[in-house]
């Protein structure tokens, strides 16, 4: 039995076979319909969200399958004071497969010990968000073409950004990265990714305080919003919530084939004016959530396409 908790929990070569998967399903989803009727999926949500927990439903509701949990503590019994691991325990007599989020970092990890079913980490405060590092990684190959020798720029907020940390780390293992790291100086990467993911494998990468000055070189923009719910002090959200707007005026410079990703919710990082931009590709990236998390789902509980809907030459 296999978990997900990490971005670096599957090899690079998995990594690439599931994304093989989530692009076949993006080709044809309803080929998959079957594939996980009888199993159940738990969606166990400690702290709020919209798309990663209904792509996780809708995705497992596209193979066949069916769900429960709960999307707020205040509704299970943690509000009892029940602990994850007793949770997990129970959980495991119901589903076949979990996804947890937890605004406790490490706690997805602690569920992975004591569960008898897959444990997904869906989120674990402002640690790791793998499966949208999958998302990601989809598309950006889906709208670069490779997953090697692109120059991302990171803007926002990478202090407490998970899905900037997941998504350094698993790019760090392609050859020709080069990172671009916009942020102020309150919201700058923490110190150990810096240390033990980009200085240690040698990727070049520079720190600067406006996107203007790098959006000529960047292949890729990474917007992120500065998230209330990681701040102990409201001032300091006030006084940086607004640092970083992208706008078509901002875009000017950019390469024709730049692609906007953005993990949503968006709050006023990017204007409305980008959406009909060609290089907006932050809906389709929330699309591509889905068929990500369908392939996920099937890889953790071991099930592939039936041989009578497979096409030729299929990668399943």
């Amino acid at each position: 039995m296999r978990h997900l908790i990490d971005p670096l929990d599957f090899s690079k070569e998995e990594v690439g076979e599931l994304l093989d998967v989530a692009d076949d399903i993006a080709a044809d989803r309803f080929r998959y319909g079957e594939v996980c009727r009888g199993k159940k999926l738990a969606t166990l949500f400690y702290e709020p969200s919209t798309r990663t927990r209904l792509s996780f439903e809708a995705a497992m509701l596209n193979l066949g399958g069916s769900v429960l949990g709960f999307a707020s503590p205040d509704s299970s019994s943690v509000a009892k004071g029940e602990s994850v691991a007793d949770t997990i325990r129970v959980i495991s007599c119901y589903a076949d497969i979990c996804a947890m989020r937890h605004p406790k970092e490490g706690a997805p990890l602690v569920a992975a010990r004591y569960s008898g079913i897959p444990v997904i980490n869906a989120g674990d405060g402002g640690h790791q968000h793998p499966t949208q590092t999958l998302t990601d990684l989809m598309t950006i190959r889906r709208r670069a073409g490779r997953l090697h020798h692109l120059t991302i720029g990171l803007c926002g907020d990478l202090k407490f950004g998970r899905t900037v940390h997941s998504l350094i780390k698993s790019l760090a293992r392609y050859e020709g990265m080069r990172f671009v790291l916009i942020s102020p100086e309150e919201l700058r990467l923490p110190d150990y990714i810096r240390d033990e993911v980009i200085k240690a494998n040698g990727i070049p990468f520079k720190e600067v305080e406006t996107m203007e000055e790098v959006m000529p070189e960047l292949d890729i923009l990474y917007m992120t919003r500065v998230q209330r719910e990681r701040f102990f002090n409201e001032e300091d959200y006030i006084r940086l919530k607004d640092t970083y707007v992208l706008d078509k005026y901002k875009l000017r410079t950019a390469k024709p084939e730049l692609s906007v990703l953005h993990p949503l919710p968006r709050v006023n990082e990017i204007a409305g004016e980008v959406d009909d931009d060609p290089r907006a590709a932050y809906f389709e990236q929330a699309q591509n959530g889905v068929y990500v998390r369908m392939a996920l789902i099937m890889k953790l509980l071991g099930l592939t396409l039936p041989a009578e809907n497979a096409k030729e030459g299929t990668v399943c």
